[in-house]
C-alpha cells in the first residue's frame, strides 16, 4: 500500500511540474500586459522601466526559474489589473465558486440518481422515455443557453429569482457564504440549476447503463430465484453496485465543475474564479491566469490522486497488480 501511495504521489508532483510549466509558457504568448498597463501616451522609457519592474526583461528560462520558485513557497504573484496578492482574490472569490459547484453537485446527485433508477427498472415506460428524451436536451444545449432561458423565465418574466450576483453574504472569518441568507439561497438556484444540468443528465444515464447491467448479471437471477424482495435486491444489491462508477465519475466532474463554471459565471455574473479568469483574460492579468491553471491542475491532480488510492484499499487485485 506504501508503495502505490508513494508511486501516486509521484505522479502527482511531475504532472504539477508539466502544468506549471504549461500555464507559465502559453500565457506568455496571450497578449502584451505592459502595453495595458501603460497609459496610452507611455514613453519607450516608461514602457520599459514597467517591463523591468515587471520581470518580463529576463530570458524566458530565469522568469520560469522565479516563477516556480514563488509557486513553491505559496505566492503566486501580483496581479497587474488589481495590484493585489493573487492569493487574496483567489481566497476571496473561491468561496463563492466552491458554494456554487456544491449545490450543482448536490442537484445533479439528487435528482440523477432516482431518474437512472426510474430509467433502469422500467426502461419501456412513458416516464422513462420521457426522461431520456430531456436527458438528450439537457446534455446537448449550451450552457449559456440554458442560463441565458432561466433568466428569462424566472427573474424576467416571472421576478421569482434574481438574474445575476451573489446577494447577501455572511462572513465567517476569510470565508464568506450566502447559504445562511435567504437571499444568497435565492440567487443560487438558477446558476446552480445551469451548471448542475449537464452534470445531472451525464449521472442518469451513467446510472441507467450501470443499473440494467448489473441487473442481468448472475448474482441478481439468483437473488430472484431465491425469492429475496424486489425491493432489496434493487436498492440494496443492485444500485450500491452500480454506483461504484458513479462516484468516480462524480469525483472527477466536481473538478470539471469548478474548471468550467466560467461560462455559469459569466453569464450571472457570479463573483467567482471564472469570472475572475474572464477578467484577467480581458486585461492579459497573467499571474492571475497562470495561478487559476495551476489551481484547476492541482484540483484535478488531487483528485485522480483520491480515487486511485481508495481504489487500491477497496480493491485488493490493484494493491497486488502494484506490488
Amino acid at each position: 500500500m506504501l508503495k502505490v501511495l508513494l508511486s501516486r504521489l509521484g505522479q502527482a508532483a511531475l504532472v504539477m511540474l508539466v502544468v506549471s510549466a504549461v500555464s507559465f509558457v502559453m500565457f506568455r504568448y496571450v497578449g502584451d500586459p505592459v502595453a495595458t498597463m501603460s497609459r496610452e501616451n507611455a514613453s519607450v522609457e516608461e514602457k520599459a522601466e514597467l517591463r523591468r519592474s515587471l520581470g518580463l526583461d529576463q530570458p524566458l528560462i530565469v522568469q520560469y526559474g522565479r516563477f516556480l520558485g514563488r509557486t513553491l513557497r505559496g505566492d503566486l504573484g501580483i496581479s497587474y489589473r488589481n495590484q493585489r496578492p493573487v492569493t487574496e482574490l483567489i481566497a476571496e472569490r473561491l468561496p463563492a465558486t466552491l458554494e456554487l459547484v456544491l449545490v450543482a453537485t448536490i442537484l445533479s446527485l439528487a435528482l440523477g440518481i432516482p431518474l437512472g433508477v426510474l430509467c433502469a427498472l422500467k426502461p419501456d415506460g412513458a416516464a422513462a422515455r420521457l426522461v431520456q428524451a430531456l436527458s438528450l436536451v439537457g446534455i446537448s444545449t449550451p450552457t449559456f443557453v440554458t442560463g441565458i432561458v432561466l433568466i428569462l423565465v424566472f427573474a424576467v418574466s416571472l421576478g421569482w429569482l434574481p438574474s445575476f450576483g451573489r446577494g447577501q453574504v455572511i462572513d465567517l472569518g476569510w470565508w464568506s457564504t450566502g447559504l445562511l441568507t435567504a437571499s444568497g439561497l435565492k440567487s443560487l438556484l438558477l446558476p446552480g440549476i445551469t451548471l448542475a444540468l449537464y452534470q445531472l443528465t451525464l449521472i442518469m444515464r451513467l446510472v441507467r447503463a450501470e443499473m440494467i447491467d448489473v441487473l442481468s448479471s448472475d448474482y441478481i437471477r439468483f437473488a430472484k430465484a431465491r425469492g429475496l424482495p424486489k425491493r432489496y435486491i434493487h436498492f440494496r444489491l443492485a444500485l450500491r453496485n452500480a454506483l461504484m462508477p458513479v462516484i468516480t465519475v462524480t469525483g472527477l466532474q466536481i473538478g470539471s465543475l469548478i474548471a468550467f463554471a466560467i461560462v455559469t459565471e459569466t453569464v450571472f455574473q457570479w463573483p467567482g474564479m471564472g469570472l475572475l479568469f474572464i477578467q484577467a483574460v480581458s486585461f492579459v492579468d497573467i499571474p492571475v491566469m497562470a495561478a487559476y491553471l495551476l489551481f484547476v491542475g492541482l484540483l484535478f491532480v488531487l483528485i485522480n490522486t483520491v480515487v486511485d488510492i481508495l481504489y487500491a484499499v477497496v480493491d485488493p487485485r490493484l494493491r497486488a497488480r502494484s506490488a
